[in-house]
């Protein structure tokens, strides 16, 4: 039986055998203490962990003596009615996340399991997934209709088709107890909605960001730090709300990954706004590398021309100048000359010259020819001293 758990289709990727990508590529969870055997005497944790669409996850308790493992699809308890899921955790892995989160074990809120799900299980849950594009696209129609300043994101539709969870997003509250009446008596289901952030609503449609790789928040990101605009200045990055902007319309999640490093590497570097005085006249600063440790500055009387100089040189500087004391020049000629490396755009992948084998050719020729040379020379010497 293909994967039936995968959130891009909604019959599943129809895979035979094990997924291709790992389980969906939707917070993929690697178990490092699978192959670890249980102490003797010690059964597996009653508690295993159930992915739904998209990545919604929660943790089910399972009856005593039920063997589960990751990628069993299970029919578990909801209320009302009951939902289908698929083991994302199971075993000692899920003690640590219950740690993690803060969750009590033996917590009456924790749903129970009631069985491995069976082929007319799998069967409603995949006709009840089915119609979740189409109940998007006319609820959708049924807001425009209603006037609301909302946008219907997502639907996920229980595994009995007894419940709808309608996800939107909007910018400001709204009044959709008029919407509900209208999608109950539409789609004759139980309606919930549920309002998502603009990140939130990007982690569950998914997409390819501009790395050329998944989405952060679709694959693996569960924490949605707030970024601010300091995470591109402390990086040097151009402040063009195109580049640093994500799919979701927010400054992209990936400006906080480096950011600690940066923060590190700037505290041994003297402020931007400093001047330094010398004969020559004030030099403003122009740009920093931060991990070469340079700093380039211009004088007023020409600020195009951009003079490299070194952290340690800055620094001497402005303790002269402190002490009133004005150097001749910014550089000394102690400091290192950077030379760019000119690009051979003749040559940009590394391809050699068509004729490269008939050049050593011919060197080997005029070798070889000059070893004959010799060799006829000393055999006529030779004669000679015979005769």
């Amino acid at each position: 039986m293909g994967c039936g758990s995968c959130g891009s289709t909604p019959g599943g990727c129809k895979n035979n055998g094990s997924c291709g990508s790992g389980g969906c590529n939707k917070l993929n969870i690697f178990d490092w203490l699978s192959n670890m055997e249980l102490p003797k005497g010690q059964s597996q944790f009653n508690i295993v962990e159930v992915r739904f669409k998209n990545g919604r996850k929660d943790f089910y308790l399972k009856e005593a003596g039920m063997s589960l493992f990751t990628g069993d699809i299970v029919s578990v308890e909801t209320s009302p009615g009951h939902d289908i899921g698929t083991v994302s955790m199971a075993g000692e892995l899920v003690k640590l996340q219950l740690k993690k989160k803060s969750i009590d074990s033996n917590s009456a809120e924790i749903k129970k399991i009631y069985r491995k799900a069976k082929q007319s299980d799998i069967d409603k849950w995949e006709a009840a997934r089915a119609l979740e594009n189409p109940t998007m696209y006319r609820a959708r129609t049924i807001a425009v209709e209603l006037k609301l300043n909302m946008k219907i994101s997502d639907v996920e539709y229980q595994g009995d088709k007894t419940k709808a969870i309608f996800y939107y997003t909007a910018d400001e509250r709204v009044d959709f107890r008029e919407l509900i009446k209208v999608l109950a008596d539409e789609f004759k289901v139980r309606i919930e909605m549920r309002q998502i952030g603009a990140r939130q609503e990007a982690s569950r449609l998914g997409g390819i960001g501009s790395c050329g790789r998944e989405l952060c928040c679709s694959t693996w990101l569960t924490d949605f730090r707030s970024v601010s605009t300091s995470a591109a200045r402390y990086q040097q990055l151009s402040l063009n709300p195109l580049k640093l902007a994500g799919q979701c319309g927010k400054l992209k999640c990936c400006l906080n990954y480096e950011l600690d490093t940066y923060l590190d590497a700037i505290k041994d570097i003297p402020d931007s706004n400093v001047r330094l005085n010398t004969l020559k006249g004030n030099a403003f600063h122009q740009k920093t590398d931060i991990f070469k440790r340079l700093m380039w500055f211009s004088y007023p009387d020409n600020p195009g021309n951009f003079i490299p100089v070194t952290i340690d040189r800055v620094k001497e500087i402005i303790e002269l100048n402190a002490k009133n004391e004005i150097p001749a020049e910014l550089t000394t000629f102690k400091d290192v000359v950077i030379i760019e490396k000119k690009l051979d755009y003749e040559n940009v992948v590394g391809q050699d010259s068509i004729t490269r084998f008939d050049n050593s050719k011919k060197k080997k020729k005029s070798s070889n020819q000059k070893r004959r040379n010799n060799n006829n020379k000393r055999a006529n010497a030779s004669q000679v001293k015979t005769n």
